[in-house]
């Protein structure tokens, strides 16, 4: 078994695990980002036909750490959105230039995501990208951390001065380092597929809230729309197999003609839905992120978006603590002290979105008339909720304030 020594160990290398890969990059620090599945294998999570929303928060952030550039030709705008409930008046609409703004975020596939990540990495002169490397075991003593894992080569191990668990919501290394996890299963499915309306969607996003689950149309390169549609758990086995018309037909009876009728549906596929939430973000020198710390419901497409916001308050605690220890307990606990209000709020606002919206009494569903009512009428209420999605909750950190995550003095 051979050994090899790093600062940082990141364990997942999906989304959130290599954005962190490229922001610690420009950091002092020899990092492995080790990752159990390649990203062209088929059973590849995170780099597959889901449709992401970045908000204006994440896509500053992206700026900062030089993807924006491999992405901005697949990306689409979000320059307005609408929500509203089946069967019941009222909507709210949030118009970007009502906020001086191009744009409230955009729109990308996640396997366009994961391509600018691959193009990104191996430029990365301190970052050491392993991959197949299966984690299997954890050991922290004194200053450091060891994980064993499986790789090409057998089995190794490496030891690092801290390590991230960004390895999903059934995180191995979040098990490992002996943290638990409140899971709550929403008992839905998200299913997911690109369509093709009779009209242009005019850079509009949709959230349609439904009895049994929301369904979110979201603008897409080519006048596409990306439907990520929920439903009880069991009944998406009859809309991945069925026929396009049939899927379609349900689609059009839940979402309603605001843009016509849905011509043609791509590949479905889809995801059970469950709440997770870490017990603690932090345990000894290993840090929980993401999903690993937090899975949420993608009823107001923040989940990503709090995972790279986690990742972008880590990079700048260690770039401004001074210690050369990134695993030091002072600097884990001012992280810790800086996410955690952000990502009670985030999952407190999209669990609750859940509870309200499948709550079938006639006193909920006044409370959600009432609500839509105010938010249409009053721009303080809107300009709030708008903040909110773009992910400006608490204090923001430089990244996604479009500054650099290092002075000119430090590069």
């Amino acid at each position: 078994m051979s050994t090899h020594d790093y600062d940082i160990a990141i364990v997942g290398g999906g989304l959130v695990g290599a954005s962190l890969a490229c922001a610690l990059a420009r950091l002092d620090y020899s990092v492995a980002l080790l990752e159990a599945v390649t990203p062209q294998a088929s059973e590849q999570p995170s780099y597959d036909d889901r449709t992401l929303v970045l908000n204006h928060a994440s896509c500053q952030i992206l700026r900062g750490l030089g993807l924006w550039s491999h992405l901005e030709g697949g990306v689409t705008p979000i320059r307005e959105i609408h929500v509203s409930e089946l069967g019941r008046p009222g909507h709210v609409k949030l118009t970007a230039a009502e906020h001086s703004l191009n744009a409230f975020g955009n729109v990308v596939e996640a396997r366009v995501y994961g391509g600018a990540v691959m193009q990104t990495l191996p430029g990365l002169d301190n970052v050491s990208f392993l991959c197949p490397a299966k984690v299997t075991g954890l050991e922290q003593s004194g200053n450091s951390v060891r994980l064993d894992y499986s790789g090409e080569n057998g089995e190794e191990s490496l030891e690092a001065r801290l390590v991230i668990a960004a390895d999903g919501a059934r995180s191995t290394v979040r098990e490992l380092a002996g943290v638990g996890a409140e899971i709550h299963d929403y008992g839905q499915t998200a299913v997911i597929a690109n369509v093709s309306p009779e009209q242009a969607h005019d850079n509009r996003a949709f959230e349609r809230f439904t009895p049994t689950g929301p369904v979110a149309v979201l603008p897409h390169v080519g006048q596409r729309c990306g439907v990520v549609w929920c439903v009880p758990r069991g009944e998406e086995h009859a809309l991945l197999t069925g026929e396009d018309d049939v899927f379609l037909a349900g689609l059009q009876e839940r979402f309603g003609n605001r843009l016509g009728r849905f011509n043609k549906a791509g590949v479905r596929s889809s995801y059970p839905l469950f709440l997770v939430k870490a017990d603690t973000n932090l345990a000894g020198r290993v840090l929980i992120m993401g999903n690993a710390a937090h899975t949420i419901h993608p009823n107001s497409a923040q989940g990503f978006n709090l995972g790279l916001r986690d990742a972008a308050v880590l990079a700048e605690v260690l770039a401004d603590g001074g210690s050369g220890d990134p695993g030091d307990s002072s600097l884990l606990k001012r992280y810790d002290a800086w996410r955690r209000p952000d990502q009670e709020q985030t999952i407190r606002y999209s669990d609750g979105l859940v509870r309200i919206f499948s709550n079938p009494s006639l006193t909920a569903g006044m409370a959600r008339f009432v609500g839509m009512a105010l938010h249409q009428l009053l721009p303080p209420l809107r300009r709030k909720l708008a903040l909110g999605a773009m992910g400006y909750r608490g204090r923001v950190p430089r990244l996604a304030r479009g500054e650099k995550l290092l002075s000119e003095r430090e590069i």
